[in-house]
């Protein structure tokens, strides 16, 4: 899947909005600041847009008012459908809920703090028109990040495609529009520690990239630290390669052969020049060397073991306490 062949074969289909309905999945944690804003904006636009819709919003265990806020606005407007999860799980596993209960044409996750402008949803249905079954946001201006998280942001994007057979197109987010049978195909997916930029760019079929300006935020703050940001792309990495585990082989073999080397030469000079008396301070730093080494092959070798521990307890991915609008299972 490249972007540069995208447009050629999505124009080989094309599909009508007429008569079809699209889903908004928005995941939810801490936004009560910012979600009466970001509901006038996707009433605003959806106006324009004369498709039929329904906007998920999954509170995943925020600690503010915000499901207060989704409840006011699902009062308001029966389109709008709560799946109040029963703790915070993770952006990724809300994402996943919300995908799970979108029935749709056309599904489109975004973020309700309006940096993923839903302005832009006109453009992916335009070209899920012209065929593309998923058509994603790609910022080509981040102003908005810090200069340390652009940086990192790209050093991401390079180390995971240098080490995973997956393709992920740089600077972009979960923020695009996606066909039907690709939401069907992602359903299917039961991993545990799931990176969905990376399941998006896996399952394939034709992808059209839209570019965007990423704004600010509209209100409130991020709940993404670096720390977490880390973990995240360690996840990313370890759920789409092997190679920081294969990696080791490599360097055992190395460190086997420089041994071998080391004890030819040693046994050499023993018998040319007599006995051989060595030094603590070297003998210290081969030692510490070989532990630091051995600590890393461990943790690398840990992060795969921990990340099977986890797919073979078999849990649910999410626990849903209540569903709001969702037929006749609203709560009293």
């Amino acid at each position: 899947m490249t972007s540069s062949s995208a447009p050629l074969a999505a124009s080989l289909v094309t599909r009508s909005r007429v008569g079809k309905r699209l889903s908004l999945i928005a995941p939810c944690y801490n936004e009560q600041e910012v979600l009466d804003l970001f509901f006038a904006r996707i009433d605003a636009e959806m106006a324009k847009l004369a498709v039929d819709y329904e906007i998920v919003c999954v509170n995943d265990g925020s600690r503010d008012h915000t499901l207060a806020v989704l409840l006011k606005h699902h009062q308001r407007d029966p389109r709008v459908k709560v799946i109040n999860l029963a703790r915070n799980f993770g952006k990724e596993i809300a994402l996943s809920a919300g995908l799970d209960a979108a029935v749709g044409d056309m599904v489109v996750p975004i973020d309700v703090d309006l940096q993923d402008p839903p302005e832009l949803i006109g453009q992916f249905i335009a070209a899920w028109e012209a065929g593309a079954d998923v058509a994603y946001g790609v910022r080509v201006d981040r102003s908005a990040d810090s200069p340390l998280k652009r940086f990192t942001a790209q050093g991401f994007y390079r180390a995971f495609n240098r080490l995973s057979d997956v393709d992920l197109p740089y600077n972009a987010g979960d923020y695009r529009l996606m066909d039907r049978r690709v939401v069907e195909v992602l359903r299917q997916l039961p991993e545990r520690n799931r990176f969905m930029k990376g399941l998006f760019a896996w399952v394939g079929f034709r992808q059209t990239p839209v570019p965007y300006a990423r704004p600010e935020r509209a209100a409130g703050t991020s709940s993404w630290r670096y720390w977490k940001l880390w973990n995240f792309a360690l996840d990313g990495i370890t759920s789409f390669s092997t190679a920081p585990i294969r990696i080791w082989s490599y360097v055992g073999a190395v460190a086997g052969v420089l041994a071998v080397a080391m004890a030819v030469f040693i046994v050499a000079r023993t018998l040319l020049f007599g006995r051989d008396v060595p030094g603590y301070p070297s003998l210290m730093v081969v030692i510490l060397m070989s532990f630091g080494l051995q600590m890393l092959a461990i943790g690398a070798l840990g992060e795969y073991v921990a990340r099977i521990y986890q797919e073979v307890k078999g849990r649910p991915l999410y626990v849903v306490m209540d569903r709001y609008g969702f037929e006749a299972q609203e709560p009293a």
